[in-house]
This record gives C-alpha cells, structure tokens and sequence, in this order.
C-alpha cells in the first residue's frame, strides 16, 4: 500500500515547479494609427498576417492611435502583464513616435517598450520601387527616359524636423535605386507640396514625373497625392513581403537594444 502511494509523489517530483513550460517571446503589437477609410484597416490586417506568416510562433496583435478599434490602450491593457514590443505603422520619427506611443507604453499594465519606425529602411525603398514598377515604371529605362524622368515622394507630413529629415533619407534612397531625382512633398504640415514639387521638376526638363505613394495604407492624403500626378502614381506601400520584415525586424532590433534606465 506505502509503495502504491508512494508513486504519485515519485510523479510529481519529476515535473519542474512551473510545468516545464518556457515563457513565450514578448508580443509584437503593431500600432497603426488609425483612418476613416475602411481600406486602411484591410491593408493593416492584411499586413498582419504577413507578419504571422513569417514568424508564426510569435503572438502579433494589433493597435491603433485613433479612429479604428482596437485602440493601443486596449490592446496593451487586453494583454495584462505579458510582455510585449510596440512596432509603429509609421514612417519617420514625429509626434506620435516621440509622445504618444511612448506614453501609452509607460501606462500599460505590462512592460512595454517601444520599437523605432519604420523608416528611413533600404526594405521600404524595395516596397516604394515595386510600387511604382506595378505602376508603370520601365525596369530597364533607356538613358533618355532617365534624363527626363523623376518622382515626387509623397508624404503625410509633419511639423518635426525630425520626421522631414527622415522622409529625405528615403527619397536619396529611392533617388539611388532608380538613377533619376526623387523629391518629397507632403500632404500637410510641411513644404513643399505635391503640386509644388511637380512644378520644380517640370521647371528642370524633367517631363516624365511619377508619385511614389509613401503612405502604409489607402487613404484621403494618399487618394490626393495621386490625383496630382502628371505621369503615375504608384500604389501605397500596403501589405508587401519587405514590409513585413521590416516589421519584424525592428521587433527584433527592439528586444536586443538594453533598456535604458534613468540614473
């Protein structure tokens, strides 16, 4: 009968105190910021599951700034204490990267850090020139195409240099991959327009002008933008391959930076 009994303890004992489970990795919240246009949320969603295909053992969870449902502090306060990596849908660094994120982070119940945007990245140049080759790009222009041809980045725009200096950084890299002048232009907040933009170019014989979308996702600023294209307007970057990793890799860039800690 002792020896009987005995063997549930014997069980028991060889069963590590927390059921021999690892901690699973932090998970990935991509914060969107949010729009009217149903699309957008189609486009986030969709970009989404490229992130879960790509590494499909991460839990990837979705929060928005505004307008759209889930809001980030629901999100974060729906995931409790479990930790978690807030990647921006967003492009440069403004105020939305630099206050609101940030401060949404500090006030989850859980630990919460803050990855950087996505740009300036060469992995949204590679979405940004296939954009534009979906849209009637030559792949191989001939050198009197490329002498008079350009494109106008188009942006949403913000009142920190910060962000207008990131914005700048992917244009000279888009500028680089195709070989003609890229300038930005922004929807508001900031100069020059699109329209203004157009103008400088047509001004230096530059006939042949293409819009580069640079927004994530359709929207009203993007729609606009489009719309003033003397040439072609390529798509938003959207739910590309590159995006998604480049999602994940400022996730991963996030969990290897140490933590700063005030002194």
């Amino acid at each position: 009968m002792n020896r009987i009994s005995s063997q549930p303890a014997d069980r028991l004992r060889l069963v590590p105190p927390d059921g021999g489970r690892r901690p699973g990795p932090p998970a990935l919240v991509l914060v969107a910021h949010g729009s009217r246009d149903p699309r957008a949320l189609r486009t986030v969603r969709a970009l989404l599951d490229e992130v879960r295909a790509l590494r499909p053992a991460l839990p990837v969870h979705l929060g928005h700034i505004e307008l759209n449902a889930p809001l980030l502090p629901d999100t974060l306060a729906a995931l409790g204490d479990t930790p978690s990596v807030l990647v921006p849908l967003l492009l440069g660094r403004g105020y939305h990267v630099k206050q609101d994120i940030p401060e949404m982070a500090a006030a989850a119940p859980g630990h919460a850090r803050v990855a950087a945007p996505l740009g300036p990245h060469p992995l949204l140049v590679d979405t940004l020139y296939d954009r534009l080759t979906e849209a009637g790009w030559p792949l191989a222009p001939r050198e009197a195409e490329r002498r008079t041809s350009a494109v106008v980045l188009a942006a949403a725009g913000s009142r920190d240099p910060d962000s207008a200096a990131d914005t700048r950084r992917t244009a000279h890299l888009l500028a680089d991959r195709l070989g003609v002048p890229v300038i930005p232009a922004y929807a508001s907040a900031a100069t020059p327009t699109v329209d203004t933009a157009v103008r400088a170019l047509t001004a230096r014989g530059r006939h042949r002008i293409a819009v580069a979308s640079y927004f994530t996702a359709p929207g009203r600023f993007a729609t606009e933008c489009a719309a003033k294209s003397p040439w072609l307007a390529s798509a938003p970057l959207g739910a590309h391959p590159s995006m998604a990793r480049l999602i994940v890799h400022r996730y991963d860039r996030a969990l290897s930076t140490p933590v700063r800690t005030a002194a």
